[in-house]
């Protein structure tokens, strides 16, 4: 595999990259590109249209300057081609929502990985003493309606008696400021621990707003691991910045996000 620096990017700690650095990352896993002004760019000629883009490789330096509450998914080929299709505008919507139900499924399974699990023995068909992990008990999901709702069967495939809430959050017409239109939660969701669904993070007021609606319902952001397929810079920079203790799990993170994809999924396009 080819990973990608820009040689005047400051690492984190101020690390120096010399060329045996660079070799021995001959193999390493491909890091996200994404076009920004926010960050130091370097730029390449698309071959079909000869535009000009501004990339750059977000790789640990960029989660230094959004926040270790950013957790970026491994990228691998595999990630790599899910998102490739999802933003094709070609793509058929029978392949768009395969791929997303993929994609939705890797992110599902490390947000589980984030939560707590404590240690126990069970005993194997042969009789055998076995040490292993298990969850600890008082997890749940909340789908912010409507996109957010593309994601709750990827859940409940993991964890199949898993409580799942609800928030409708849209845009005021007068305002056009995030207001609360439903919400419902477990009457105990102040003492869960918070998987937070929503697909698209673009300027991150939905999500803001939805936070606001737990923490009115006493739950602390700590235990709020939002889960996101794509996010924008400045969406999960305006998250953390409000509630520097939640955590953020997507796949990428780029300038330009796919909104299309809940009027894709659902078919309202």
């Amino acid at each position: 595999m080819e990973t990608y620096f820009n040689e005047n990017t400051m690492l984190c700690h101020n690390q120096q990259m010399n060329n045996n650095a660079n070799d021995s990352q001959e193999h390493a896993a491909k890091q996200v590109q994404f076009s920004s002004s926010g960050f130091q760019s370097e730029a390449f000629t698309d071959g079909d249209n000869g535009q000009h883009n501004d990339t750059l490789t977000l790789s640990s330096e960029a989660q230094c300057l959004i926040g270790p509450q950013l957790k970026l998914l491994p990228l691998n080929d595999q990630i790599r081609e899910l998102q490739t299709i999802i933003r094709d505008k070609s793509t058929s919507r029978g392949d768009f929502v395969f791929c997303a139900d993929r994609l939705i499924r890797l992110v599902v399974e490390e947000g589980l990985n984030q939560l707590p699990y404590s240690e126990c023995t069970v005993t194997t068909p042969t009789g055998h003493k076995y040490d292993g992990v298990k969850f600890e008990k008082g997890n749940c999901g909340v789908s912010i309606m409507r996109s957010g709702e593309a994601m709750e069967q990827g859940l409940r495939d993991c964890c199949r008696s898993i409580r799942i809430g609800k928030i409708l959050i849209q845009s005021d017409e007068e305002t056009q400021k995030a207001k609360v239109y439903y919400s419902k939660f477990p009457p105990d969701i102040s003492r869960r621990k918070v998987l937070l669904m929503y697909p698209i993070l673009s300027t991150g007021n939905t999500v803001i707003e939805a936070v606001r609606v737990l923490r009115e319902h006493r739950l602390q952001a700590k235990h709020i691991i939002l889960l996101s397929l794509f996010s924008t810079p400045h969406g999960a920079k305006s998250i953390i910045q409000e509630f520097p203790d939640i955590t953020i799990l997507t796949t990428e993170v780029h300038t330009v996000a796919p909104t299309h994809f809940g009027q894709r999924y659902f078919g309202t396009d």
